[in-house]
């Protein structure tokens, strides 16, 4: 995870970022809600192809696709993505890697041994390292790169630029034991999640002095022990090219060369059929290609019934011959250039299809879960009830259904937010808010006031020279009161009528405001009617002026940040699943349907009135929540998700204005800095939630200049109980223990109301047929040393491969 413009030291660096570029967890069998004791659930094997060594070639080269070239191979700076953790994977050591099952598992190519020796009067842990264990330089790994690496990351020279140190600021010292190969850490209090610690592992020379950790690192590593070396970064072809280690002590490398080229995922399906990438993650429609390209392999030449020209009907094809040979010369010429860029288009097509029938889709879920996070700082949902009656207006089932049946995936929604389904201490904490209940929901928002007729009753606390000094300086206490909903769609109606002749009268006297107002918004106005902003509830077209109450986040326009909010970077919103994984401003989704309210294009009908679809008021104020939605292309099944969640709200009473905004501003400019009410993101998982949840589920704490610290609790939302179980659970020495205080502490996160987990993230992956042991990885971590070509068809380059 990157966080960029986050203050060095506040915010913790997710574990699992090195599997998130587009997913991995095999797919567990989820319980359903349940108030018992742990839950046993068993993670579906990982779909990587495996074979065992003896049946993979040596030699090759295989080409992985990555979003972009790394902005720097330290993993523990701001910026260091999730480009930067994979290809650290295979060049670094890593102690405890994760493995199928989500637990931490020592590595035996570093260690030959970890564990507690002392636990009174202070924690002592001592590492026995592998006797064969050496940098690529020959040097030893042993005792001067563990102190180096704590006295950077621990936090107290802040010349070291870190953006991670949970964990190291409780270490006391670190001693040599017996020799250099035997490390001796002693921590000033207990600390439970001792073995995240350490991992990845960097020689002394880079994080022995400031300089070589700030900037040496951030363009080459010179000295690594993993079973690859760091051959060379070529910036003109996007490319950062490993080769075998030749002091690697494991088992040898199976592959010559690993190449990383970057590649954005809309120019993926070009580059594997090209054949210029052999491991890529992809999108649905990319896996749909693959799956009918394999399915078409026996089609004995006969033409795809998919693809350009596929949805033409035999009367249109029929009509489009007789112009291209009818007797109007310009009907003809027009309709014969149509004909042929559709012919080249099919066959660029075909072509494309012949090749993707080398690959195959392995597909699982990822070790990540969306939420849909409701923001309780401000507005109705700083009311728990109004955050519990939206959570329990939700159907969890339809929602996995939307993303994960259509890819043939177990559409099991998640039951807790600290652990995945298959890891240790995975139980449903959902029956602490409730299940899915119509009713229940209409009763607590009942409870908070909101109510069928309270958006037309004026505000309880109106008082003369509040509201009425507002509209026009005349009006006093009474004739405020006195205001019903007749007279303010009398009103209306008569501004429409009077606006509508004015504009008849004379279109050209606008005021200098308007003009401005055009001239300001003639920027944004195609995009504005794209994204189609509207309200559930209202009767506003897309493109149509916004209402009062969206006003302040109408399309195109957010709230300010607040000043010492967490700002996230753009690794962590592809990490995330929100951003375009080329990071550019993403095109907006044009497809017609969706529930009502959600997004529509232009010309699409608008929702019936607020009185009709019965939406809930109070004080004057209809209740609507604001649902910020990325805009780009990898993002369309959040959109779907959205749409679905705007239409069960609506089901209760409660209106949606749904913002599609571009990707890379969805994070700093909405989510960290509270600008919404609603919005879909979503968080890895970890072997270590004691660590690794409690920033994101903190309770935030007030600045000195009145905004809010939230770490990255971008909800708002805690209680002090559950921050004293995260530290409870942290300094427990006895897994078991620390276990169970995880649970009551997501126990306690689930009645907040404050994160609504959904479901696991789906992983699609293209691979060459030919690789073996790669692809969705589930938890555990790619054993870079492992992969390659199968041994009677890996031979030659790419191109003699894929005869």
């Amino acid at each position: 995870m990157s966080h960029v413009g986050v203050p060095r030291g506040t915010v913790r660096k997710r574990r699992s970022l090195a599997l998130l570029t587009a997913g991995v967890l095999t797919i567990p069998v989820l319980a359903g809600c349940s108030s018992g004791g742990e839950e046993t659930s068993r993670g579906v094997p990982q779909d990587i192809a495996p074979a065992a060594r003896e049946t993979v070639a040596d030699g090759s080269t295989a080409n992985w696709a990555v979003d972009a070239l790394p902005a720097t191979f330290n993993v523990f700076q701001a910026d260091a993505d999730s480009a930067t953790t994979r290809i650290t994977g295979a060049l670094l050591p890593t102690l405890f890697p994760m493995d199928r099952t989500g637990r931490p598992k020592l590595n035996p190519d570093y260690l030959e041994s970890a564990k507690i020796i002392e636990r009174e009067p202070r924690q002592v842990v001592l590492y026995k390292l592998n006797q064969q264990a050496v940098w690529s330089d020959g040097r030893e790994i042993g005792a001067p790169d563990f102190v180096a690496q704590w006295r950077a990351l621990r936090g107290k020279d802040s010349a070291f630029w870190t953006a991670r140190n949970a964990g190291y600021e409780r270490i006391e010292k670190i001693e040599r034991g017996a020799d250099d190969l035997q490390v001796r850490v002693t921590f000033s209090k207990p600390y439970a999640d001792w073995r995240a610690l350490f991992s990845p592992l960097y020689p002394k020379e880079i994080t022995g002095s400031p300089d070589a950790f700030n900037d040496g690192a951030r363009t080459t590593l010179k000295n690594t022990a993993g079973p690859f070396v760091l051959r060379g970064v070529s910036k003109s072809k996007g490319t950062v090219t490993l080769a075998r280690n030749p002091r690697w002590w494991g088992e040898r490398a199976k592959l010559d060369t690993l190449v990383f080229r970057a590649v954005a995922p809309k120019d993926r399906t070009e580059a594997l059929a090209e054949g210029t990438v052999d491991i890529a993650d992809i999108d649905a429609a990319t896996a749909d290609r693959i799956t009918l390209a394999r399915r078409d392999r026996g089609g004995n030449g006969q033409p795809l019934n998919h693809g350009p020209g596929s949805e033409i009907t035999p009367a249109q094809a029929l009509r489009s011959w007789a112009l291209a040979h009818g007797s109007d010369e310009e009907a003809a010429e027009t309709a014969q250039a149509a004909r042929k860029k559709n012919r080249k288009a099919v066959a660029a097509y075909a072509t494309e299809q012949k090749a993707l029938r080398d690959f195959a889709v392995r597909k699982s879920l990822e070790p990540a879960y969306t939420q849909l996070a409701l923001n309780g700082e401000s507005g109705p949902l700083a009311d728990d009830r109004v955050r519990r009656a939206v959570a329990r207006a939700l159907d969890r089932e339809e929602l996995a259904q939307t993303v994960l049946g259509p890819l043939g995936l177990p559409a099991k929604p998640l039951g807790s937010h600290l652990a995945l389904a298959g890891q240790p201490g995975y139980k449903d904490g959902s029956g602490a808010l409730g299940e899915q209940n119509t009713k229940e929901a209409q009763a607590l928002l009942a409870d908070a006031g909101w109510t069928r007729g309270g958006a037309a009753e004026p505000p309880k606390d109106t008082k003369a020279g509040s509201e009425a000094e507002k509209k026009d300086g005349k009006d006093d206490e009474a004739e405020a009161e006195k205001k019903t909903a007749e007279d303010e769609k009398d009103a209306k109606d008569a501004k429409s009528e009077k606006d509508g002749k004015k504009a008849e009268e004379d279109g050209a006297e606008d005021s200098a405001a308007e003009r401005e107002k055009d001239d300001r918004d003639s920027e944004d106005s195609a995009a504005s009617r794209e994204e189609g902003l509207y309200i559930v509830g209202d009767d506003n077209k897309p493109g149509a002026p916004a209402p009062a109450a969206a006003n302040a986040a109408s399309a195109g326009h957010v709230l300010a940040p607040a000043r010492t909010a967490a700002v996230q970077g753009t690794a962590l919103l592809r990490q995330a699943g929100l951003l375009a994984e080329d990071g550019a401003v993403a095109a907006t989704d044009k497809q017609r349907g969706g529930a009502a309210g959600a997004y529509a294009p232009v010309g699409t009908a608008a929702p019936a009135p607020a009185a009709a679809k019965g939406q809930l008021g109070k004080d004057g104020k209809t209740l609507t929540l604001r649902f910020v939605l990325p805009s780009g292309p990898g993002s369309q099944s959040l959109r779907s998700v959205g749409d679905k969640i705007a239409a069960m709200l609506e089901k209760i009473g409660v209106g949606t204005e749904i913002t599609k905004v571009p990707d890379e501003s969805y994070f700093k400019d909405h989510i960290a800095s509270g600008a919404y009410d609603l919005a879909l993101y979503s968080w890895p998982a970890t072997a270590y939630p004691a660590t690794d949840g409690r920033p994101i589920y903190a309770k935030p704490e007030p600045a000195t200049d009145g905004s809010l610290l939230v770490e990255q609790n971008y909800t708002r939302v805690g209680t002090d109980h559950i921050d004293q179980l995260f530290d409870k659970a942290a300094a427990e020495l006895d897994e078991k223990a620390a276990r169970e205080l995880m649970k009551q502490a997501d126990a306690r996160i689930w009645a907040a109301a404050g994160s609504i987990p959904l479901f696991q993230r789906p992983q699609l992956v293209a691979v060459d047929k030919k690789l073996a042991n790669v692809g969705a990885f589930g938890f555990a971590a790619p054993r870079y040393q492992d992969i390659g070509f199968k041994n009677r068809q890996a031979a030659g380059s790419p191109a003699d491969r894929k005869k």
